[in-house]
């Protein structure tokens, strides 16, 4: 994999929901986008790293900061997930895992020996202008949410 490590332009995307809205990065009109990318629904960590966020909403509102979370899977799996979890949070489906690639947080991973495809669990923060401030690829689910608000607080958050 091939992080993005620069504090350049965040790649475009277009992607959709669990109902099937597209959403485009050049729609999100809030100061900040927590743009986190998670390996897969309904799985342990990614779920406890979806309910944090969801938990925090109304602190990243106050932010002006929305939170999107992108992995694999389509709208049937974006919305179980949701549902199960009762999530406040934007989740969008990268089927092909093109934008995952264009982030360079797609590529091979190991779990016990075994190698596979699949995503990183990487965060970007993107200011209004959609420049890339600030990346998080050492990410602990439990406490990410609230490191992505204090990094938010003494960066520009209100």
């Amino acid at each position: 994999m091939n992080e993005i490590k620069s504090k350049g332009k965040a790649p475009a995307f277009s992607l959709k929901d669990k109902e099937g809205v597209r959403h485009s990065l050049k729609d999100f009109d809030s100061e900040f986008i927590v743009l986190y990318f998670y390996p897969k629904d309904n799985t342990p960590g990614c779920t406890i790293e979806a309910n944090m966020f969801s938990k925090d909403s109304a602190k990243y509102s106050a932010l002006n900061t929305t939170v999107v979370g992108v992995s694999g899977g389509d709208e049937k799996t974006k919305s179980k997930f949701c549902e199960r979890n009762r999530l406040k949070i934007l989740l969008l489906s990268d089927t092909d895992f093109s934008v995952a690639t264009k982030y360079g947080v797609y590529g091979e991973k190991s779990f016990m020996g075994r190698k596979y495809m699949g995503v990183s669990r990487v965060t970007f923060i993107l200011d209004n202008s959609r420049k890339i401030v600030k990346v998080f690829d050492k990410v602990k689910p439990a406490i990410h949410s609230k490191e992505v608000l204090e990094f938010l607080k003494l960066n520009g958050g209100k």
